[in-house]
């Protein structure tokens, strides 16, 4: 595939959204509007999917494993994503994790300015990279960091307050990395495979990058999303919900559905990257975030990325007359994922043969 330029930011936003939702009270500014189209009014009531349930202990057992191994590959075959219970992680430390999260978006602006991303970067704190005049933007703020390698954290980015936050963000990346592989090898036993098939591709020197989103209350969500439509360019991500507040929604046939909130669980999805290790059996889905005229909501996404120079491909177990190749090599996927998010296309497209 042929390299991209990097994208050139036109003019960083002078509010931050929190900032908007607090001033402008029952108006929305015009870039934030979506244009009217023949889908689904975004204020309509939408049926929720039932996510199916997966147990890692037991994924992660080779004598009691069998059935959820079948639960987990029909998960990700009809709708790409799962809720993880059993993973290791307790539910007060996540209830932690929720905490330093909330504390760092209530401080005040000057405060969380202290880590704003750089003009052209997507690290720090910050909203939407504006490419072009007429882009619709998120009703999000976020913080983006890099969490591994460990090397490559900037941690001018990483807030020192609340004092705890780098801590427990450190040990909860420590954590992700065996739910990861633990994730990725039942994902390739479910298919046959060897179990290292995927995590030999996704290596050692893996990526990882969290988002921390707080969607304001929008006065007009019929108009307004959190989250464009997309799918991930990680090979997994895995959310940790509001504990309250839904607002994750999956295209799934052709219609949005809404994802329901447990907890105490991970909700992972496939990325396009492993929907191309898997010769698209296994679906990345295509997702959104709508807004709440009621509520705030906070979450915290983490994208699990194979390094910049593996290449990617489907597994060659998995093509056949029956199913022939789907994807071409990649390398460095999410280097030219960007542009295409914001321009609401998909770049897994460019990879198909």
């Amino acid at each position: 595939m042929a390299d991209s330029l990097p994208p050139i930011e036109l003019q960083p936003q002078t509010k931050t959204v929190q900032k908007l939702a607090a001033i402008n009270g029952k108006e929305v500014p015009e870039r934030y509007i979506r244009k009217s189209d023949n889908s689904e009014a975004l204020g309509a009531s939408f049926p929720v999917l039932d996510v199916p349930t997966i147990d890692l202990d037991l994924l992660a057992s080779s004598s009691t494993g069998g059935e959820e191994l079948e639960k987990l590959k029909s998960a990700l075959i009809s709708c790409g994503c799962i809720q993880a219970i059993n993973h290791g992680i307790t539910s007060a430390f996540l209830d932690e994790l929720r905490q330093v999260a909330k504390q760092f978006f209530v401080l005040p602006t000057e405060e969380k300015k202290k880590y704003s991303r750089e003009i052209g970067s997507i690290e720090g704190y910050g909203n939407d990279m504006i490419l072009w005049e007429n882009q619709v933007l998120d009703w999000t703020d976020r913080l983006y960091l890099t969490l591994s390698p460990e090397d490559k954290r900037t941690l001018k980015f990483w807030p020192e307050n609340p004092e705890p936050f780098r801590v427990i963000l450190h040990e909860y990346q420590m954590k992700l990395q065996v739910v990861a592989e633990v994730l990725l090898k039942a994902m390739a036993r479910s298919l046959n495979l060897e179990e290292n098939s995927f995590s030999h591709q996704y290596g050692d020197q893996v990526t990882m990058h969290a988002r921390f989103n707080f969607y304001p209350i929008c006065p007009r969500p019929d108009l307004v999303l959190g989250l464009k439509p997309h799918a991930d360019g990680s090979a997994i991500t895995v959310l940790l919900q509001d504990k309250e507040v839904e607002g994750l929604q999956i295209l799934k046939d052709d219609q949005w559905v809404s994802v329901s909130i447990i907890p105490q669980a991970l909700l992972i999805n496939v990325g396009d990257q492993v929907e191309i290790m898997s010769n698209g059996i296994f679906k990345s889905p295509v997702h959104r975030v709508v807004t709440n005229s009621e509520r705030e909501r906070i979450t915290l996404a983490v994208f699990c990325i194979p390094p910049p120079d593996q290449e990617i491909q489907p597994v060659e177990e998995l093509i056949n007359e029956q199913r022939p190749r789907l994807y071409k090599k990649v390398k460095d996927y999410p280097s030219f994922y960007f542009q295409y998010y914001q321009q609401g296309r998909r770049p897994i497209d460019a990879a198909l043969i």
